[in-house]
C-alpha cells in the first residue's frame, strides 16, 4: 500500500514537475481527490480567459485545446480499460469526451477530464470526474422500489399466462369476430331485400286492382318490419355471449387492471425519485435535480461531460476557466462526428441545466445573436422590372431568423417597397456564399418558384474539401431529415427522410484538400454539407463547416452558377460569379 501511495505521488510530482504551473507537495492529495489534471506541457505563452466558454457555440480556447491533446494522448496509450470506439473498422461508435480548464484557490490551473454516458460499461475510470449520479449503483429505496414493481409485473404475467384465462380471451376474440360477421351478413342481406322489395312496390304500384295493390304493399311492410326485428334479435343474442364472457373475465381483468394502475404509480414514483437523485450544482451552491428541468427528462440527461465536469469542479470550489468536448472515434451512422473534432454541448440534453449551473459566471456572448451581416452589401449581378439576381456574402441570412432579422428578403424588401411578390424564390444558408434570384412581381415569382419546384433550373456550387477525393466524380444519394435532437443539423434517415441527390466532380486536389463542383439534383436543408461530411458521401466536410466539421473564416461552399428561364421572356440566362477559397 505504501508503495502504490509512494508511486502516485511521484508521478504526480513529475508531471507537475513538467508543467509551469507548479503544485505544491500539499496540494497532491488534493489534485487526486478532485481529479485535477496538471499541464504536461508549457502554458505560460497562453493568455487566460477573461470569460467562460458559451457552450452551445464556441471557438475552443488554446489551453482546451492543449488539454484535449493530452487528454487524447492518454486515450491512445492507457491499458487500464478497454472500450471498442469504431476505430479499427468494427460496427462500434465513439464517445463524446470533454474538457474544463479550473483554478484552485491557491490560482493553480489544470484540467477535469470526463466523458458522456457510460464508458467500458463503466460510470468510474482512473482520470475522469464521476458521474452526477451512478445509475449502476441505485440507493437501497430505489431498489426495494424497483423489486416491487417486477413482484408485480410477475403478478400479471401470472393471471394473463393461466389457461382459463387465456381459453375465454380466445373465445370473446371469436365470438366478437363471428358477431360482426353475422351482422354484417345480415345487413347485406336486407340490402338485398330492400332492392327487391322496392322493385316489386313499382310494379305493384302501377296495378290497377286496388285489393291487390293493397294486400301487396301490407305484405311488403309486414317484410321489411320482421326483418328489422331479426336484425334487432341477431345483435341482442350476440351481446349476450358476450355479456357472459365478459362477466368471465372481469374478475382477472379488474385485478390485471389494479396492479397495472398500481404498478404505474410506483414506476412513476420511482422515475421521480431516480431523476432526483441527479443534483446538479453551480457556483452559488444551490442544487436543482433533473425534476426541475424537464417534465419528462430525455434519455442521456444530466450524463453529459459538461455537465458532469462543471458539477464535480463546483464540489471541489475549483472555478471553471474555459471548456471543450471533443468526439473520439467512428461516427454513429445516421449523424456526422468526425474523430477528434470538438462540438458544442446538446441544447436539447444539456441547456436547461447548463443555464442553471452557469447562472453568476461570465460567460461569452452567444456568436449567434450578433449580426454577422452587419456592414455587408448584396451584389446585384443583374437587374430587371421582373427580378433581381444577387451574389450573396458567405454568413448572410437568405430570411430573417428567430433573433436576427437583417437578411437578403429585408434588404430587397427595403430597395423594392413597391413590389407585390413575396421576392423570395429559393434560399442559400447562412454560412454559403453566391447566387439567389428574387422575383419582383407575384407572376414572377410563380414562374421562376415553378422552374425550382419542375428543377429546370441548373446549379452548380463550388466547395473546397477537407481532405483527398480518390474518384474524379460521382453521385451521392441518400434520404436526410432534421434531427429532432440536435437542430438544425440533418441526418441520414431511411424511415422519415426525403430523397437528396447531388452529383459531384473533382477540380483540384491540392495541400490535403479537393475543390469539387457540386451538382445537387435536389434541395434539402444543408444538402450539399452533409452529402461532404457523411461517411455515405465524400466523407469530408467542407472547410470552415461549424456544423459537420471544424470551424474557420468562412464555410468554403459557394453557389457560382446559376441557370433558368426569364419568368417573362422564357429567354434562357446564365449566371456565374466565381470565388477564390
Amino acid at each position: 500500500m505504501h508503495c502504490l501511495l509512494f508511486f502516485i505521488y511521484r508521478t504526480a510530482t513529475e508531471r507537475v514537475l513538467k508543467s509551469s504551473t507548479q503544485f505544491t507537495i500539499d496540494n497532491l492529495m488534493h489534485i487526486s481527490e478532485s481529479n485535477i489534471t496538471p499541464f504536461s506541457s508549457s502554458i505560460e505563452a497562453i493568455a487566460l480567459p477573461t470569460r467562460f466558454t458559451f457552450p452551445f457555440y464556441y471557438t475552443p480556447h488554446p489551453l482546451c485545446v492543449l488539454a484535449a491533446q493530452e487528454l487524447q494522448q492518454h486515450l491512445e496509450n492507457q491499458t487500464q480499460w478497454q472500450h471498442d470506439f469504431g476505430l479499427d473498422g468494427s460496427d462500434a461508435t465513439g464517445n463524446m469526451f470533454g474538457v474544463l480548464v479550473v483554478q484552485n484557490s491557491q490560482g493553480d490551473l489544470g484540467y477535469l477530464s470526463a466523458f458522456s454516458g457510460i464508458l467500458a460499461n463503466k460510470m468510474h475510470l482512473p482520470l475522469f470526474v464521476p458521474p452526477v449520479f451512478d445509475t449502476q449503483a441505485l440507493t437501497p429505496d430505489m431498489l426495494a422500489q424497483q423489486r416491487e414493481i417486477d413482484h408485480l409485473k410477475a403478478e400479471i404475467k401470472v393471471i394473463g399466462s393461466q389457461s382459463h384465462y387465456i381459453e375465454l380471451k380466445k373465445q370473446l376474440e371469436i365470438t366478437q369476430q363471428t358477431a360482426e360477421q353475422e351482422s354484417e351478413a345480415f345487413r347485406l342481406y336486407m340490402i338485398e331485400q330492400r332492392k327487391q322489395r322496392k322493385s316489386h312496390r313499382a310494379v305493384v304500384e302501377k296495378s290497377n286492382d286496388d285489393a291487390f295493390k293493397t294486400q301487396e304493399l301490407h305484405r311488403l311492410a309486414r317484410e321489411s318490419a320482421y326483418d328489422k326485428y331479426q336484425q334487432k334479435e341477431i345483435r341482442q343474442q350476440w351481446a349476450l355471449k358476450l355479456s357472459a364472457l365478459t362477466e368471465q373475465l372481469q374478475v382477472d381483468d379488474s385485478t390485471i387492471y389494479s396492479l397495472k394502475e398500481k404498478c404505474e404509480q410506483l414506476t412513476t414514483g420511482l422515475q421521480q425519485h431516480y431523476y432526483s437523485q441527479f443534483r446538479f450544482l453551480n457556483q452559488r451552491g444551490e442544487h436543482k435535480n433533473l425534476n426541475d428541468f424537464f417534465e419528462q427528462p430525455p434519455q442521456g440527461a444530466g450524463a453529459c461531460a459538461s455537465v458532469k465536469l462543471l458539477n464535480h469542479a463546483f464540489k471541489f470550489d475549483l472555478k471553471p476557466l474555459v471548456m471543450a468536448e471533443f468526439w473520439w472515434g467512428a461516427s454513429p451512422a445516421a449523424q456526422m462526428r468526425k474523430h477528434k473534432y470538438f462540438y458544442e454541448a446538446s441544447r436539447y440534453l444539456c441547456e436547461p441545466i447548463l443555464q442553471h449551473m452557469l447562472a453568476g459566471i461570465a460567460i461569452d456572448d452567444n456568436p449567434l445573436s450578433q449580426n454577422p451581416a452587419e456592414g455587408k452589401t448584396l451584389d446585384i449581378v443583374y437587374q430587371d422590372d421582373d427580378m433581381v439576381v444577387i451574389n450573396k456574402p458567405a454568413e448572410f441570412l437568405s430570411v430573417p431568423g428567430k433573433v436576427i432579422t437583417d437578411s437578403v428578403y429585408t434588404r430587397m424588401q427595403a430597395m423594392f417597397p413597391n413590389s407585390d411578390s413575396p421576392l423570395i424564390v429559393h434560399r442559400l444558408d447562412m454560412s454559403t456564399s453566391g447566387l439567389i434570384v428574387i422575383a419582383l412581381t407575384k407572376d414572377a415569382h410563380k414562374s421562376l418558384q415553378k422552374q425550382f419546384i419542375n428543377r429546370t433550373v441548373e446549379k452548380r456550387y463550388v466547395a473546397l474539401l477537407d481532405g483527398i477525393a480518390k474518384d474524379d466524380h460521382g453521385l451521392i444519394d441518400f434520404p436526410m431529415r432534421v434531427d429532432l435532437e440536435d437542430r438544425p443539423r440533418q441526418l441520414l434517415c431511411h424511415i422519415y427522410g426525403k430523397p437528396a441527390q447531388t452529383t459531384w466532380e473533382v477540380i483540384e486536389r491540392k495541400n490535403g484538400r479537393t475543390k469539387v463542383y457540386y451538382y445537387p439534383k435536389t434541395g434539402r436543408t444543408h444538402q450539399l454539407r452533409v452529402h461532404s461530411a457523411h461517411e455515405k458521401g465524400m466523407n469530408m466536410p467542407i472547410i470552415g463547416d461549424d456544423l459537420y466539421g471544424q470551424k474557420s473564416e468562412r464555410l468554403c461552399l459557394h453557389a457560382q452558377l446559376l441557370a433558368l428561364n426569364h419568368p417573362v421572356t422564357q429567354e434562357r440566362m446564365v449566371f456565374e460569379v466565381t470565388e477564390e477559397f
